[in-house]
């Protein structure tokens, strides 16, 4: 029976090759522990209308959060799929950010203290998650 364990590669032929692909693979996988939370934040927005019960009485502002929180959570899961290609989209999750903090004001009529929190909270989440990524983005990406 062949021996099929073999404990080093290092006299394969194709080896460089398999090490700069491995490296490209993993390359911008810096924040992959922030891809998490970036999506649970995405989750938490597009629910929190019906966790805070703010339905009734915000529903331009429902609306609002569940788009955003939308969008948030599918930039989490493009941030998994294709990092090299969407932590460029880290400064759009940034700006969501700022949006969200100042989306009461503007979206909903007359919010309450509840609402702007959880607004407040949300968009600085937001900015600081897509600020770390937008950072590693930059200090990962090959200068010429």
């Amino acid at each position: 029976m062949a021996d099929l364990h073999r404990g080093d590669i290092s006299s394969h032929p194709d080896v460089s090759e398999m090490r700069d692909r491995y490296a490209r693979v993993l390359g911008g996988r810096d924040v992959a522990l922030v891809d998490g939370p970036v999506f649970l934040l995405g989750l938490y927005c597009a629910a929190s209308p019906w966790i805070l019960h703010y339905t009734a009485s915000q529903p331009a502002l429902v609306t609002h959060n569940l788009i955003v929180g939308i969008a948030i959570g599918l930039l989490a899961l493009g941030f998994t799929r294709a990092p090299e290609r969407m932590y460029g989209l880290s400064w759009a999750m940034c700006a969501m950010g700022l949006w969200m903090i100042i989306a009461p004001w503007i979206v909903g009529s007359r919010p309450d203290a509840g609402v702007i929190v959880n607004n407040i909270v949300i968009g600085a989440l937001a900015l600081v998650l897509g600020l770390v990524c937008a950072g590693t983005a930059a200090k990962s990406t090959p200068r010429p």
